[in-house]
């Protein structure tokens, strides 16, 4: 005879794989069309910078994760999304929303593209976020298998 012992999760062993099994964060995505072109990689032209701003993996599914980009751009990125910005060279601040010690200044020449990770973390009493710049290699990887947002408007 087998028999089975009943086990009982702690309250945020519980709460985590809710939020995971849950149901994704709601966040406005491209077309696949558009999506292909981002993953192109094409360089901004000579007189602008480019940008991908992208969250991997599930932690914190049910949630998105909330940046602002240069203090007036707000973005949501879901698990395994991304976008990509265009626009005059120069530092740029990205910053986790409503954690406003977290963030990175990222300097973008002209002609350049750059590729910053922000990630979903869990913190003592709420969650929050990490912001870091990475590799090409790197970026283009995980941008490569995710999903294109959208940032308050058509992609770039």
């Amino acid at each position: 005879m087998i028999s089975t012992a009943r086990r009982i999760l702690p309250l945020p062993l519980l709460l985590t794989i809710a939020g995971t099994l849950g149901g994704c964060a709601a966040v406005p995505m491209a077309t696949p069309q558009e999506s292909a072109i981002g993953k192109r990689f094409e360089p901004p032209p000579a007189d602008k910078g480019a940008i991908y701003l992208y969250r991997e993996g599930l932690l914190g599914a049910a949630a998105p994760v909330n940046v602002t980009v240069g203090g007036g751009l707000n973005i949501a990125l879901g698990p395994d999304t991304w976008i990509r910005l265009e626009g005059d060279p120069g530092p740029l601040e990205v910053r986790c929303a409503g954690d406003s010690g977290v963030g990175r200044r990222v300097d973008v020449a002209p002609g350049e593209t750059r590729y910053v990770e922000v990630a979903y973390r869990i913190g003592l009493i709420t969650p929050g976020c990490s912001v870091a710049e990475v590799s090409p290699n790197q970026g283009q990887s995980a941008v490569s298998h995710g999903k294109r947002a959208l940032a308050g408007g058509t992609p770039q």
